[in-house]
C-alpha cells in the first residue's frame, strides 16, 4: 500500500504528472484586450446601439474605402441607414462577429432595397439637377 503522504512515483524515482500538478499553481493575470480588440468593442458598441435605435436589428456590408480605412454600412430593421469607420477588415469584421452583425458581400439588391431615403437625401443626391437646394459657395459655408 502506498503512503498518502508521499508523492507518487514511476520506476525510475521520477514524480509523475499528478504530483507534479498538486502544486499550487499562481494565478495568471488576465490578457489585456489589444488595441485592435479594443476597436473591434467600441464598434460593435456602436452597431449594437444602432441597431437597437433603428427597429432592433441592423445588416451591414463591409468596404475598403482607403488607406487604413474600412467602412462598415448599416441599415437597421426600419430602413434608417449609416456609416462608420474602421481601422482594418480585421476590426470591422470582428466588430461585426461581437454584435451578431448579418453582413452582405455587396450594397446591391436585398440590402439597397431595405434603405429608406427620405427628403433630405433626395435633394443631396440631385442636388441643383432637380432643382434640390443647391449646395453653399465655399466661402459662404465657412462663414456660417
Amino acid at each position: 500500500m502506498a503512503d498518502s503522504n508521499q508523492p507518487e512515483t514511476i520506476e525510475g524515482g521520477e514524480p509523475t504528472a499528478s504530483a507534479a500538478s498538486a502544486k499550487p499553481a499562481k494565478p495568471s493575470k488576465p490578457s489585456k484586450p489589444s488595441k485592435d480588440e479594443k476597436r473591434a468593442e467600441r464598434l460593435a458598441r456602436q452597431i449594437t446601439a444602432f441597431a437597437t435605435s433603428h427597429g432592433g436589428g441592423a445588416e451591414g456590408q463591409i468596404a475598403h474605402i482607403g488607406r487604413g480605412s474600412v467602412r462598415i454600412a448599416l441599415v437597421g430593421t426600419d430602413g434608417e441607414w449609416g456609416v462608420l469607420v474602421a481601422p482594418s477588415q480585421e476590426s470591422a469584421r470582428r466588430a461585426a462577429e461581437i454584435a451578431g452583425l448579418t453582413l452582405h458581400d455587396d450594397f446591391g439588391g436585398d440590402l439597397a432595397a431595405k434603405v429608406r431615403t427620405g427628403p433630405y437625401e433626395w435633394t443631396r443626391m440631385a442636388g441643383i439637377q432637380l432643382g434640390g437646394t443647391p449646395n453653399p459657395p465655399a466661402s459662404a459655408s465657412r462663414h456660417a
